[in-house]
């Protein structure tokens, strides 16, 4: 039930009492003010910067909803922000032309996880704190053989639980969907400038925010049960996409499977982008196959790769777990600039990798502010160390390299593992479809995922190294349609010519790709970008597909309607999908 929080917020902003207020609510040592001190929290992990007039850090539900009144009744920008790992600048402020001053709250201490059913049913749902990490959420499930939406990328880089739902983030697991849930408990400011408190966990934990808040944090859950929706619709709210794997599987639908905007997956903290303060979300789990195996697949013809993602998803009893595509370009870009991050997350593991990022993260700021050393310094020289590192690629996978440029990494589990191989070997021996497969070793399974993961970074590795001679780098995320069998990307000349690397890879069964450019160095990167997005819409993509809009992109109309519902005073995260930074006033005098 929503509870009434605080009275409107001001018209001007006392800054000064509100940093006292926030001191001695949170202590002195998590109130940062110092522009050097917080530059890490204001920056992007890709790109991007703003200026904040705190970076605080709560570190339990009731000290967040305390800060979260205080900052509402001052009037400030809230921007709230976990482990700052998204792509398009959405979880830090975004420039200087913001009309009030901003705070950036950090909610990475409230980290708890709370594991939902008894017995054999232990674990089917969970219910996740702002700071829970996908990484942190694996290794809960793992003793009772369940595991969580994601399984590559995001978790090693420590990507928090709601983030994903935020940005209602894709992952690479076909059988899953974009992280959803209609499950959660947040805050959101109304038209009257009021903060509420509006629990929709489908859990009983009481009548004001205190208790509330208290009882989540300690999982005091009185009940849990689902509620039924209020309107004519009446089924259960999910906690998760269920009905993601009939999408996929309708390869002849002229729209995508999944992006960002997609109005259908647009709920209160799903896709939300920050518009409202999420304190809990509560998702399925999937139960961890008994056997997986993973095949690896070749071919130097785009056609063939077509027809064999249509067969993949329509043509056997269980779709593939996922199906990851490298090209021949990216594969050898990853080999020589992903070599020592391979190393690193193949020997330290995943559960170290957060902390790796961050303090690395906190030594590039501090080097960037030396004007007497050279730029990328840290990145320079890890290159110059991975050189020096043997050879990381199996050998099968260095032979599939030299026939093919296109490859495809396909993961699938108990009953499809024989279903699958019968079908790729009939498959390859209709003489149109030329390309040819094998199946992994366990050791060439892990390495081939880890080479797919390692190549996100090693376009951004490139163009550091290379900053003197190359442009910037422009990545862009991109949802073709079901029933596109012309999924390989041809520019014209005008659009080529300014290109130094075309680098393509992504979530292939999907029709998701990553596509990331590293531009000459006299290119112009808002019009190559713009050339870029013209001709993605007259392919019908849509785009972003998983990273959202963030700062980089125009969000369409429905979203950014969705955006005007959460927030209609546009307090949290302002200016997101590059819409209006000011505050709109409503009904709150």
């Amino acid at each position: 039930m929503p509870e009434n929080a605080t009275a409107p917020n001001k018209a001007q902003v006392d800054t000064r009492q509100l940093l006292q207020q926030l001191e001695q609510l949170l202590g002195c040592e998590r109130v940062i003010t110092d522009a050097e001190r917080n530059e890490y929290y204001r920056t992007g992990y890709r790109s991007g910067e703003g200026v904040a007039l705190a970076v605080v850090f709560p570190d339990s539900l009731l000290q967040l909803w305390r800060t979260l009144e205080a900052c509402v009744h001052a009037g400030v920008i809230i921007i709230l922000q976990a482990a700052n790992t998204g792509l398009t600048e959405g979880s830090t402020p975004s420039g200087t032309d913001y009309d009030r001053p901003v705070v950036v709250i950090n909610t990475l201490r409230m980290d708890t996880i709370h594991l939902l059913g008894e017995g054999n049913h232990r674990g089917e749902q969970v219910v996740a704190l702002p700071g829970a990490t996908l990484n942190s959420l694996e290794k809960q499930l793992a003793p009772l053989r369940r595991s969580p939406h994601s399984e590559i990328g995001s978790s090693c880089l420590g990507a928090s639980v709601i983030g994903g739902i935020a940005n209602n983030s894709g992952g690479a697991l076909c059988q899953r969907g974009p992280a959803y849930t209609e499950l959660a408990l947040y805050a959101q400011v109304d038209a009257r400038g009021e903060l509420q408190l509006i629990n929709h966990l489908g859990i009983e934990l009481g009548e004001n925010p205190e208790e509330i808040l208290t009882n989540l944090e300690h999982g005091n859950f009185a009940e849990v049960g689902q509620l039924a929706y209020s309107n004519s619709n009446t089924r259960p709210r999910m906690a998760s996409d269920r009905e993601y794997v009939e999408r996929v599987r309708d390869v002849d639908a002229d729209t995508p499977a999944r992006f960002n905007a997609d109005p259908r997956r647009l709920f209160e903290t799903s896709g939300c982008a920050g518009k409202v303060a999420v304190f809990a979300v509560r998702l399925d789990t999937y139960p961890t196959p008994k056997r997986t195996q993973t095949f690896y697949i070749g071919s130097d013809d785009p056609t063939v790769f077509a027809r064999l993602r249509r067969g993949l998803l329509s043509e056997l009893p269980t779709i593939p777990l996922l199906g990851e595509y490298l090209h021949r370009d990216m594969f050898d870009l990853a080999a020589e600039y992903g070599r020592d991050s391979f190393y690193l997350i193949n020997t330290l593991g995943t559960s170290n990798m957060p902390r790796f990022f961050a303090l690395k993260g906190r030594v590039d700021a501090w080097l960037e502010k030396r004007s007497f050393l050279p730029r990328f310094l840290s990145e320079r020289l890890l290159q110059k160390i991975s050189k020096l590192l043997p050879q990381h690629l199996p050998k099968r996978m260095l032979d599939y390299r030299g026939k093919y440029p296109h490859h495809l990494i396909v993961k699938v589990a108990d009953d499809g593992i024989e279903s699958t191989r019968e079908w790729l070997q009939a498959f390859f021996e209709n003489e149109e479809n030329t390309g040819d497969f094998f199946i992994c070793t366990t050791e060439e399974a892990s390495k081939a995922m880890l080479h797919r993961f390692v190549s996100a970074g090693a376009a951004m590795r490139y163009q550091a190294v290379h900053y003197k001679r190359v442009g910037e780098l422009l990545p862009l995320d991109i949802a073709l349609r079901r029933n596109d069998m012309d999924w390989e990307e041809k520019l014209p000349a005008e659009i080529a010519d300014q290109l130094e690397q075309r680098l393509y890879y992504g979530h292939f069964l999907c029709n998701v790709f990553h596509q990331d450019y590293v531009l000459k160095k006299d290119a112009d990167h808002e019009a190559v970008k713009k050339a870029m997005l013209t001709l993605l819409d007259q392919r019908g993509a849509r785009y972003p597909a998983e990273h959202n809009v963030g700062h980089l992109y125009q969000a369409p109309d429905a979203q950014r309607e969705f955006f005007e519902q959460l927030d209609p005073t546009n307090t949290f995260n302002p200016g997101i999908g590059k819409t209006a930074k000011t505050r709109r006033c409503c009904s709150c005098g």
